[in-house]
């Protein structure tokens, strides 16, 4: 169970805050509403061409953002399981098809919700974050491989346990 705490249940939320990312709640009908007045705010005057470009911006970030840490939380946890460990090549593939199957299933959602447009694009920047991720995940296995591999030694006794 404290196994499943700590590398799974993290992905599991995550997957929820992107899945309620692609509702309603966060389409860009509903967040304009709070950060067009805030860039009011920081500048007044500011042109209708400049808040969408801002916002445009500020979404495709966050596809990245999202993706990004999602690579790094499926990184973790296939990382965790003892036999997968050493399998690098197979770990970077599970990762990088698990997450482009949830971003097209993800804008698949987007098709039955009013307010949200699906796009293939979308889903190209999110498997640009996922490959961000995996290139930050393995760069810091890399750097710290025995920290790494002491705490994979560690994870299989524990299991064994």
């Amino acid at each position: 169970m404290k196994f499943f705490l700590k590398y799974w249940l993290p992905l599991l939320i995550w997957i929820g805050v992107i899945f309620v990312g692609s509702t309603s709640v966060m389409s860009a009908e509903h967040t304009s509403r709070y950060i067009v007045p805030f860039l009011l705010w920081l500048k007044p005057g500011i042109s209708p061409e400049a808040i969408w470009t801002i916002l445009v911006v500020a979404r495709k970030c966050a596809h990245l953002l999202e993706y990004t840490v999602l690579a790094l939380l499926l990184w973790r946890a296939l990382r965790s399981i003892p036999a997968l460990c050493a399998k690098t090549l197979m770990v970077v593939g599970a990762v990088l098809l698990g997450c482009a199957l949830f971003a097209a299933s993800d804008e698949f959602h987007q098709t039955f919700v009013k307010s949200r447009t699906p796009s293939v694009r979308d889903v190209l920047l999110d498997v640009g974050g996922a490959l961000l991720g995996l290139l930050i995940g393995a760069s810091l296995a890399c750097r710290h491989p025995k920290k790494f591999r002491a705490t994979i030694q560690n994870q299989i006794v524990d299991a064994q346990l």
